[in-house]
């Protein structure tokens, strides 16, 4: 109990030192992690029995070659790779997000070092210390939540065009 206790007083302790960014940068970073984890849960089980599904609809048609039945079968394929895709352009959109703000981080930082040069100086380098903190452990954070997000959006862009290429040999040869 008291490692955990311990732990939370660090994290404390490391968000005081980035200052108000660094609360933006986690929350972030938690929503992409969150839909990082929702979309690994999607391919290892609701993808496949989305795919099982339409190809049961597709199965059941009759005929299988007008243009009518062309087009529900670019429909069942359109949908699954909607399905497929699904929060991946917003995992992207967030992962980019994250130097960004880590960017706002260190310009929020250095003001308040040239606020401190301005007012006092530079013979007071306790709070300089601080603003210069709280200039690089923004951008750090940022950097790290961004390289740990473009290797999962990677992996699972990699996976989503894998699952449609699939998904048009499945349809079409049938």
């Amino acid at each position: 109990m008291q490692a955990l206790f311990d732990i939370q007083i660090a994290i404390r302790d490391f968000m005081e030192l980035g200052g108000p960014v660094l609360n933006v940068i986690a929350l972030n970073i938690l929503v992409m992690w969150i839909l990082i984890v929702e979309r690994i849960l999607y391919f290892r089980s609701e993808h496949g029995r989305r795919v099982a599904a339409e190809r049961a609809v597709w199965n059941a048609r009759e005929e299988r070659s007008s243009w009518h039945a062309r087009q529900v079968r670019e429909a069942i394929v359109s949908r699954l790779k909607l399905g497929a895709n699904g929060s991946i352009p917003l995992i992207k959109t967030l992962v980019a997000l994250c130097p960004l703000l880590g960017l706002v981080g260190t310009v929020t930082g250095m003001i308040e070092v040239f606020d401190v040069l301005a007012l006092s100086g530079t013979g007071n380098t306790r709070s300089m210390a601080a603003g210069v903190s709280k200039a690089t452990i923004p951008t750090m954070a940022g950097m790290v939540g961004a390289l740990s997000g473009v290797f999962a959006a990677a992996l699972l862009t990699r996976a989503a065009n894998k699952s449609v290429k699939k998904l048009d040999e499945i349809f079409v040869h049938e």
